[in-house]
C-alpha cells in the first residue's frame, strides 16, 4: 500500500532538511511516498499561510495533496483536531533530526501517536 507522509520542514526541503519545529510555522512540507517500507517519492510543497482558514487551511492543503500521515515536532489542539477530522495519522517526531530519520522512524514503529500531550498553545512560541 501506498502512503503519503508530509512532514513540516526547513528549507530546502527533501530527506536531508531539519524537520520544521512547528507545523504551522514550517518553510514548506516534504511529502514523502512510502510503499511497503521503502520510499518511493520525495516532493516539496510551499507553506500554506494561516490568514487563508486559519489553522483549517494547511491541514485541508496537506489532506488535498495526498497525506494519509504527518509527523510533527510541534502543533495546537485546533490543528491536531483538523488532521483527525480529515482521516490523516499525526505522528511526534520531535526528536528527529532530519525528514529522513522521522521517515524512517515512523516506518520502524518508533514514533509515538501524537496526542494533547504533545500540544503547544500555537503562535510559535514553543
Amino acid at each position: 500500500m501506498n502512503t503519503v507522509i508530509a512532514i513540516p520542514s526547513s528549507s530546502p526541503g527533501g530527506l536531508e532538511a531539519p524537520l520544521g519545529a512547528h507545523f504551522g510555522h514550517c518553510d514548506m512540507y516534504t511529502l514523502v511516498s512510502v510503499e511497503n517500507s521503502e520510499i518511493k517519492s520525495v516532493n516539496v510543497i510551499p507553506c500554506v499561510p494561516h490568514q487563508q482558514g486559519g489553522c483549517m487551511a494547511p491541514v485541508q492543503y496537506l489532506a488535498d495533496n495526498g497525506a494519509k500521515i504527518l509527523i510533527a515536532g510541534g502543533m495546537g489542539m485546533r490543528p491536531l483536531m483538523g488532521f483527525n477530522q480529515v482521516g490523516v495519522d499525526v505522528y511526534f517526531g520531535g526528536d528527529a533530526e532530519t525528514v529522513g530519520a522521522a521517515v524512517t522512524a515512523l516506518v520502524a514503529g518508533n514514533l509515538p501517536q501524537f496526542t494533547q500531550e504533545h500540544t503547544c498553545g500555537g503562535g510559535g512560541g514553543n
